[in-house]
Order: C-alpha cells, then structure tokens, then sequence
C-alpha cells in the first residue's frame, strides 16, 4: 500500500515540474518574441536603406553622382584601401624602385610602387596615405610621365587630385580621376573599352588604365595600368601593389573578367595616349 501511495506522489510531482517547465517556456517565447521582432524589423530597415534599389532611387531622384558612387563604394567593398596585414603590403613596404624601368611593353616606362618609402607615408587626403589608398594617383603618375616624358611623381598627383575633388574619403580616388587628369596634363584618352579596344589602343603605343575588382589584384578594387602585350598576345600591366605581377603576363581575358566585377561602380578601363611624340 505505501509502494502505490509513493508512486503516485512521485508520479503528481513529475507531472507538476512538467507543468512548470511549460509554463516556464510561454513565458520565454512571451519575453523573447518581442525582441526578435525588433531585430528583425532593424534588419530589414537596414536591408532596405543598403540596397541597390535604393541606391538607384536615390540617383534617379536627384542624389549626384559623387554621392551614390561613394556609397556604393562604401558600402559594397569598392574601395581601394589596403591592409597593413596584406600580402602586398608585407612584401612591398620599405622597396624603393627609384631606377626600375620597363624594358618590355612601353618600354622606357618607370614604375611607380605605392609602397615606395619616398611616399609611401605621405598623406592623401584627411585620414589616408599614398601607400594605403593611392593605387589611382600612382597609375596616374606613371601614364602621365611615361607619355610626356616629364617625371611627375606620386605625391603630386595626390596633391593634384585632392585639389580638384578626385579623393574619396576612406576609400581611395574616384574612378573619375582617371579622364580628368589625364585632360589636365594636355593627354587624350577614350572610355568603355571593348576587350578589342584595349588590344587596339596598346598596339598603337597608348596606355591602358584599368580598375579591377576581387580577383588577382584585390579584395576590394584597385587601379593597375595596363601597358603593351607580348607576341603570344598576353597583357602586361603595370601594378603600384606589386612589382611581382608587374613581372607577369596576363590573358586577357583574366584582366577583363576582374575588371567586369569593378564595372558597376564607373570602370572599368581608359585607354591614354598622347598628341605629342616624346622626344
């Protein structure tokens, strides 16, 4: 009789815990369900407010363009800042490449390291350096010294471009500083390249300024120039983060395929060249 009695205790208090674990449940889905709302409701207006759709409303509907390039740079990865722990970075600090001269592609052409201690430090803009986010300016200073056959460095082309409007804060340069300073150095230059446009402007001896997105390059977007092809019909570029892919030849389709990705965000290739023959 005490064994019955004992089970059926033992058998009311178990289903009274359970009971309780229940209610001790609704009670937590009650508290919860609330806040998971609201993380959900931030999410979707954070989704909304960062899209491309809206984005694209804003420039139909009166943002400028600076504006919702800049942005989208921001907030999409199309930026041209580089790690201290990057690869690059690690492997080009402290080089100076003050007499290094391309034999082949554009011959004679320098190049020009953003990483070269003579600049490397130096500021571009409010809050970056030519080293971190100066791939635009380098590119420029090489195609403009290589066409005119006057040395124009680095630093003042970054000086340059913060002047007229060309620095991206946190970013690097617009891709509108590429036209824009090859015309304020008396230079020619064509837009929206075909991938036979690029073959054809590098065998008439012009140089090619390309953007290129996550790839081989970069993880975000980077300026590299491209500078003549080889016999077997390979690029060969010119690139300010790296001296050793600078050594390399590239399919061309590679270079456009990377380049496609930068597309979006005003790139992705100007074909340079000059009136003037270098004496």
């Amino acid at each position: 009789m005490t064994n019955k009695v004992l089970a059926r205790v033992l058998a009311l208090l178990a289903q009274q815990e359970k009971e309780e674990r229940r209610a001790k449940n609704r009670l937590l889905v009650l508290i919860l369900s609330p806040v998971i709302f609201l993380l959900l409701l931030v999410a979707l207006i954070l989704y909304v407010i960062t899209s491309p759709i809206t984005l694209f409303m804003d420039w139909a509907f009166g943002s400028d363009e600076v504006t919702v390039i800049e942005s989208f740079q921001k907030e999409y990865g199309y930026n041209q800042k580089i790690s201290f722990f990057s690869q690059d970075y690690k492997e080009g600090v402290g080089k100076s490449y003050e007499d290094t001269v391309f034999a082949d592609g554009f011959a004679g052409m320098m190049y020009y390291s953003q990483f070269d201690p003579r600049w490397a430090e130096l500021a571009y803009g409010e809050s970056d350096t030519i080293g971190q986010a100066g791939c635009g300016v380098v590119c420029m200073a090489t195609v403009i010294s290589a066409l005119t056959g006057e040395v124009h460095d680095p630093v003042e082309l970054a000086e340059w471009s913060v002047e007229n409007g060309y620095y991206c804060e946190g970013n690097g340069s617009y891709h509108s500083l590429i036209p824009a300073a090859a015309t304020a150095y008396g230079l020619t230059w064509e837009g929206n390249l075909t991938t036979q446009g690029i073959v054809d402007a590098l065998a008439e001896g012009k140089l090619v300024v390309a953007v290129m997105g996550k790839g081989h390059f970069t993880k975000g977007s980077h300026f590299v120039v491209l500078r003549g092809m080889t016999g077997e019909g390979k690029v060969l570029v010119s690139d300010p983060a790296s001296y050793a892919r600078s050594t390399w030849e590239w399919e061309p389709a590679v270079i456009v395929e990377e380049a496609a990705k930068a597309a979006a965000a005003g790139g992705p290739f100007w074909a340079i060249g000059s009136d003037n023959e270098i004496e």
